[in-house]
């Protein structure tokens, strides 16, 4: 009997434990109770196992079930450590094919394992165990295993790589992205922790709020310097605005239309604001970004850092190598680590057969010590740890130049002695004597996919743009001799001295014989013709010369043969980028603008008739890029036309091939009507909106002289023959009332027109008031020369 019994209980308990495997059994079990399937691991394991040699699972399911049930709050997390590091092998096999294969996309590539652990909970468990701690009520929170907590972050990075929409899932947990910040306070989950956060920030829909991060401030002042420079990395998402894809976005009245409906200040504002207010911060940027590396030496150094740049992609990768190699000391230790997270880069050294990830089977500390790694990392490696260090940094430091607190950051600069230390780094490190070689033209992207050494450089000269734009601060670019020189230019020329070189610090000035500006031009002439760097090289000059024009500033780069150099690089070299070519029409027009010496050097240089011919071409090639200097040429005309009692100017005035051309009223109105006609109100950019200015400041000038009705005139004849009456002058009008619009809401831009132009921008306003006055008998407005038929063309559009 009681056989018996024992049977029948022993059968009731396998009917039991079959109903708890059977899917039928599951879904009743959930209509009852009400609590549905919320991961697949919840399906009956009988039919996970049933299932997963046909749907080739390799186990993921089964393996995800049992540490789901290993890492219950109550649990030491010991079991659930050894299932992860079974799971992660699996999934990192396929992050090395993601890197190995050129890196493609979700869509071009299957990565099965890592879609199965997303597609049975496995991403929204990890998060749950890293979570854990916050969601105790003990004051005290547990704290939980490094070498866990980085598996889990090792994994978590894996699927973002590898699975399309893991990262934006990620991304929408606001509570998650915070959380990540808690953790970089530990030196060991601090790389892995970097990685993950930043291909988190770079989908998240919303900016975070960097002052809703825990203490902040605190763990800013935590970081040693090394960590500070990878922090950049994410803070560089944080600050930056976000570039609008669609290029109808970029538009001036796309933009002037979102200024309207958001009058505060945006989130990277408010995060710029946060950053300056870390006690230090600036300080020890500006450390990072001028301390010395010991320089490579041998006859292979350059073929080195060539190839390694091909594998290497970041800051965070050098720094698992180089600590992996170093402290070997630490490694023997703490015992075994995990390495598990993928080390980015799309192929490996050519001379160097270098296992590019690490697997946990292959990352316990004693076979890292006996590793060749440690002894195939070439010497040039430190530099290119640092020179990437520097790239994040100078990118920091730059977009807070170009905010809204530009003034304070300006401050701190020229404190923290940014630009001397600059300038002692620019021979060994930044502008070292080789040229790179088979480096590819780049254009105005930054964000460009090049070497650690191009975007170095390239950051350092938009740096200098930024630091020299319309800022008194620009002479701190010079050393004492060089600021004396200014002086005596100024002496000798018998003008009063600029107030910013009076009022600069001389002890904030740069160092040596050489101050940064001269360095940089030194290299600029030797760049080749087509060369990326020329673009970037020629703003960061030209900044230097924008606002108020300098006579010494221009004389002081005279001196240095520019003109010249800039002149053969137009005419003789062949150049052919459009970047290239507008960044020197824009710093020529700078240099020589109201300078009578310079057209004087002009005329020497563009000595024959095919010179001034192919110099022509080319500014008429793209009145888009060549109009500043256009500007500029029509401006100095005009001041020389009234300092007729001046011999050397009247000489130069009957000489100079190129104010002759410009002094035909036939070619003026050429280029007046061209650039009226090449820009409309629906494709106003920052890029051609200066197409507009010129053409006022030809109109304005005219208007001085009494004969803007014969500029007018002469538009109108213009639609006639070319047989679209109405279509010029009312896209004109649109233009001046977008001009209105625009400018009469904007102090900077306006005090930017006033310095550059020397006209005052009460005559700006005048003259465009006139040109827009609705009374049809007055010579001067633009509507007495539109015939009733044609008036307000297209108005509908401006309105809207």
């Amino acid at each position: 009997m009681a056989t018996l019994k024992g049977s029948e209980s022993h059968f009731a308990a396998a009917k039991q434990r079959l109903c708890k495997s059977n899917i039928v059994f599951k879904l009743t079990e959930s209509q009852i109770t009400g609590q549905t399937f919320s991961r697949g691991t919840q399906l009956p394991g009988g039919l996970l196992q049933e299932r997963d040699t046909r749907a080739k699972w390799q186990g993921i399911p089964s393996l995800l079930q049992k540490l789901y049930e290993s890492s219950h709050p109550n649990s030491d997390l010991s079991s659930a450590h050894g299932l992860l590091k079974v799971l992660s092998s699996q999934l990192s096999m396929e992050a090395m094919s993601f890197v190995t294969e050129d890196r493609k996309t979700a869509q071009e590539s299957t990565f099965p394992n890592t879609h199965t652990f997303d597609l049975f909970g496995g991403v929204h468990l990890l998060v749950e165990i890293l979570m854990r701690p916050t969601l105790t009520m003990q004051k005290k929170k547990p704290k939980m295993n490094d070498d866990l907590v980085k598996d889990c972050l090792s994994v978590l990075y894996n699927c973002c790589i590898c699975t399309e929409g893991v990262t934006r899932v990620l991304a929408a947990r606001d509570d998650f992205v915070l959380f990540l910040f808690t953790l970089m306070t530990n030196k060991k989950t601090f790389l892995q922790t970097a990685t993950l956060i930043e291909d988190i920030l770079g989908v998240k829909k919303e900016m975070i709020h960097l002052e809703s991060v825990p203490n902040l401030s605190g763990l800013v002042q935590s970081f040693d310097q090394q960590q500070l420079a990878n922090f950049c990395r994410i803070l560089s998402v944080t600050i930056s605005e976000p570039d609008l894809c669609n290029d109808d976005k970029h538009t001036l009245l796309a933009k002037n239309a979102q200024q309207k409906r958001t009058s505060s200040p945006s989130r990277a504002e408010v995060n710029q604001v946060t950053l300056l207010n870390i006690p230090g911060f600036i300080e020890r940027l500006c450390k990072l970004a001028t301390r010395k590396v010991s320089e490579a030496t041998g006859a292979n150094f350059l073929q080195e850092l060539e190839e390694w740049y091909t594998w290497l992609d970041n800051a965070l990768v050098l720094d698992a190598l180089m600590q992996m190699a170093t402290e070997e000391a630490e490694q023997s230790s703490t015992g075994k680590k995990d390495h598990g997270s993928v080390l980015r880069r799309r192929e490996t050294p050519p001379t160097e057969n270098i296992v590019t990830f690490f697997s946990p089977e292959s990352s316990d500390e004693s076979s890292l010590a006996t590793s060749p790694l440690r002894h195939r990392l070439p010497p040039s490696m430190k530099i290119v740890h640092e020179i990437m260090y520097k790239v994040e940094v100078l990118y920091v430091l730059c977009v807070l130049l170009m905010g809204r607190q530009r003034n304070q950051v300006h401050r701190m600069l020229a404190e923290f002695r940014l630009i001397p230390g600059l300038n002692n780094l620019f021979d060994k490190l930044i502008w070292r004597k080789f040229t790179v070689s088979n480096h590819v033209v780049h254009g105005q992207n930054e964000n460009c996919d090049c070497s650690p050494e191009i975007s170095f450089k390239i950051q350092f000269l938009r740096l200098l743009q930024s630091f020299s734009d319309h800022h008194e601060n620009k002479y701190l670019l010079l050393n004492s001799q060089e600021l004396n020189e200014l002086s005596a230019i100024s002496m000798k020329a018998n003008i009063p001295e600029v107030e910013a070189l009076v009022n600069t610090d001389r002890s904030l000035v740069c160092d040596g014989k050489k101050g940064l500006l001269t360095r940089l031009l030194t290299v600029m002439k030797r760049e080749p013709p087509d060369s990326s760097f020329r673009f970037w090289q020629a703003r960061a000059v030209e900044s230097f010369l924008r606002g108020t024009t300098s006579y010494a500033d221009q004389m002081f780069l005279l001196k240095r043969g520019l003109l010249e150099h800039i002149l053969f690089c137009i005419i003789d070299s062949g150049c052919t980028s459009r970047d290239v070519l507008q960044s020197y029409f824009d710093l020529l027009g700078e240099l020589m603008k109201f300078n009578i010496d310079a057209f004087k050097r002009f005329n020497k240089y563009v000595n024959t008739p095919e010179k001034f011919q192919t110099f022509l071409t080319q500014i008429n090639s793209s009145l888009v890029d060549s109009n500043m200097l256009v500007r500029c040429i029509v401006l100095s005309l005009d001041r020389f036309q009234s300092q007729t009692e001046d011999v050397k100017v009247v000489e130069v005035l009957s000489e100079c091939c190129l104010l002759s051309y410009m002094a035909r009223m036939e070619n003026r109105l050429a280029f007046l009507f061209r650039l009226v006609n090449i820009i409309n109100v629906q494709t106003l950019t920052q890029e051609n909106v200066s197409c507009l200015n010129t053409s006022l400041v030809i109109l304005m000038l005219a208007r001085r002289k009494a004969k803007l009705p014969f500029y007018l005139n002469a538009l109108r004849e213009k639609e006639y023959a070319e047989k679209y009456p109405g279509c010029l002058l009312n896209n004109f009008r649109n233009l001046l009332r977008f001009w209105q619009c625009h400018y009469l809401n904007k102090d900077k831009d306006s005090t930017c027109l006033e310095n550059s132009s020397c006209i005052p921008f009460s005559y700006w306003k005048e003259t465009v008031s006139v040109l827009l006055g609705s009374d049809r008998t007055s010579l001067c407005a633009i509507a007495s020369y539109i015939d009733e038929p044609f008036m307000d063309l297209d108005r509908d559009l401006l309105d809207d």
